[in-house]
């Protein structure tokens, strides 16, 4: 692991000498040399100092690599405007170098730290390029939201180190019992993937942020609170069994209620936000039903989620940058003057309510087992959530391609390379992966 972490820190001067594509090319290399000496033969591979990779982390570090090379690729128009592009870079870097730590901690104090400093280039990234002018109060929800959740989990970890003497993963087998401590330790994960309730940070924080900050919060940030749950599970198996029913039924119905409030949305970046909620919901339903079929979905989900919001939000941006407007009332017939990119809507639209051949499918249906089968009742939501899901994103489809063109719009330049091979990067690994779906069933 430690080889990587080099690595990582040996491309800043990239950033800072303004090698923008140069940079962003050693970022996927380094992705791909991660991807080569994978091996299932042992629990933890890559093991230096206190870091490490499981099956489950290694996807996780692999996903992150994959979405900053191509949220640098995104960033094209901050790099010809020069605009603090160098700085944009270093923070970007900063980013990747956190999660690739919090990712790879094999100590669950050291995951908890670098699961803090992640948050910090997120809200440089907010506050330096947002281009609404309610950015402060968007980073502000973020900081908040997180950092008041997360004081309870250190004083926790300290409880815990303090009883068993250990916070290694690999020998986190004793159990904690209390629904104190189970809140107190869990309540930062569900509020970062986001639970229904404390959801209100995302869409705000969608809305202002540039489209590498959407893309990093859509397709890392979330995936580090069903990260941590899925870790802590094994901690709290008895208190778990007893409160998780209750957990479960706030996802499932709050992902139902959120589902109904994209029906509403004007705004297509905050539909893209609210939709997340959604799919999240349903993936921390499976983590908690605590099964294997659950923890193998919610994985896979976490995957596709990762890949298909972040590919609709460079979408929703490309839009942006031609129209200068982000409302579906305005974005209206692009298949008349776009047609090229309307295909690649339908694709990353139909990925995202769960049509085959996406990963997206896979997951849905291994979590609709897991939740079916801890509780039998959930058929009538899971319906309702599957249903709506389609309607939302048939909505998003409809209403931005069909319709009469908005009549102000006169000349945009057309998509070019560089936005077609962003899509594509996206578009292919959540529609071949499910090819080789077992790879994700086998890390327990």
């Amino acid at each position: 692991m430690m080889k990587f972490l080099f690595v990582l820190f040996m491309m800043m001067p990239l950033g800072f000498l303004n090698y923008f594509w140069l940079m962003q090319f050693a970022m996927i290399l380094v992705s791909f040399f991660f991807m080569m000496n994978f091996s299932l033969n042992y629990m933890y591979m890559y093991i230096s100092y206190c870091f490490g990779v499981d099956l489950i982390s290694y996807l996780m570090v692999l996903l992150s690599f994959w979405v900053c090379s191509l949220m640098l690729m995104a960033s094209g128009k901050i790099y010809l405007t020069r605009f603090w592009s160098q700085m944009f870079t270093f923070v970007l870097l900063m980013l990747m170098i956190s999660l690739f730590m919090a990712f790879g901690a094999m100590n669950l104090f050291m995951f908890y730290i670098c699961f803090e400093v992640s948050l910090i280039p997120t809200l440089m990234l907010i506050l330096g390029w947002g281009y609404q002018p309610e950015r402060l109060q968007a980073g502000i929800y973020l900081l908040f939201y997180t950092m008041l959740a997360s004081l309870p989990m250190m004083l926790t970890i300290f409880f815990y180190y303090s009883k068993y003497g250990t916070l290694e993963f690999y020998s986190l087998d004793k159990e904690l019992d209390g629904v104190l401590l189970y809140l107190c330790m869990n309540m930062v994960f569900y509020v970062k993937v986001p639970l229904f309730f404390v959801h209100l940070w995302l869409p705000k924080a969608h809305v202002e942020a540039p489209v590498s900050g959407s893309m990093i919060l859509a397709g890392i940030m979330l995936k580090l609170g069903g990260y941590g749950l899925m870790r802590m599970m094994v901690v709290f198996m008895s208190v778990g069994l007893k409160i998780n029913w209750f957990f479960i039924g706030l996802s499932m119905i709050g992902g139902f209620i959120v589902s109904l409030i994209c029906l509403r949305q004007s705004d297509m970046k905050s539909l893209i936000a609210y939709s997340s909620v959604a799919h999240m919901g349903m993936a921390v339903s499976g983590i908690l039903t605590m099964s294997y079929w659950g923890m193998s979905g919610a994985l896979m989900m976490m995957i596709a989620h990762g890949l298909c919001s972040s590919g609709l939000f460079c979408l929703a941006n490309l839009n942006y940058e031609r129209i200068e407007s982000r409302s579906l009332y305005l974005n209206k017939g692009l298949v008349n003057i776009m047609p090229s990119l309307s295909l690649w809507w339908f694709l990353f639209v139909s990925s995202n309510m769960a049509a085959p051949p996406s990963l997206n499918l896979m997951g849905e249906i291994m979590l609709i087992n897991s939740v079916l089968s801890y509780e039998s009742l959930n058929m009538v939501v899971l319906m309702m959530l599957s249903f709506m899901g389609a309607a939302y994103s048939l909505y998003l489809y409809a209403y931005s391609q069909h319709g009469k063109i908005y009549s102000g719009l006169m000349s945009f330049p057309m998509a070019g390379f560089r936005e077609y091979l962003l899509l594509l990067l996206h578009w292919l690994p959540l529609n071949v992966l499910i090819l080789k779906g077992e790879l994700m069933c086998l890390w327990l």
